[in-house]
């Protein structure tokens, strides 16, 4: 008898407080608020011919900053598709060899154990897509 008792009155209380905050709600927004107009901090007019300027150099740097990116992400993805070829070649030990990629240039350097494996390498270097010369820094031991 007192659980129905307790759970009538919380009920109650729950519909009471959800009717109040939606009475309420409605209330509140019955009101339109005016604002006014938008002015710079200086309380000047702002020069349009001199943001339009400043966007073109910041656009421009942008430009600049993401043809750098998209070089060292494709300078990135030669060097991982050549280290991964070497990785998988039998002849090739790819630890000891290391691939510098620069604007499409790949320069293999460190040292290898034959001159089949340097052939391999640089084989591997020159067939792999994107590179247009490789040079060789290799040593036999």
């Amino acid at each position: 008898m007192i659980r129905g008792l307790v759970r009538a009155v919380l009920l109650v209380v729950v519909v009471v407080a959800l009717a109040a905050f939606l009475i309420g709600y409605r209330w509140a927004n019955d009101e339109v608020v005016v604002s006014e107009p938008v002015v710079g901090t200086t309380g000047n007019g702002i020069n349009v011919d001199s943001a339009r300027e400043v966007g073109a150099k910041v656009g421009e740097r942008v430009a600049i900053g993401a043809s750098q990116a998209q070089q060292i992400a494709d300078n990135a993805a030669i060097t991982a598709r050549i280290k991964s070829k070497m990785a998988l070649d039998d002849i090739v030990e790819a630890a000891d060899i290391n691939v510098d990629t620069s604007n499409t240039v790949v320069t293999l350097t460190g040292s290898v154990a034959s001159a089949a494996e340097r052939q391999r390498a640089l084989q591997l270097a020159r067939e792999t897509q994107g590179v247009s010369s490789v040079v060789d820094r290799l040593d036999v031991r």
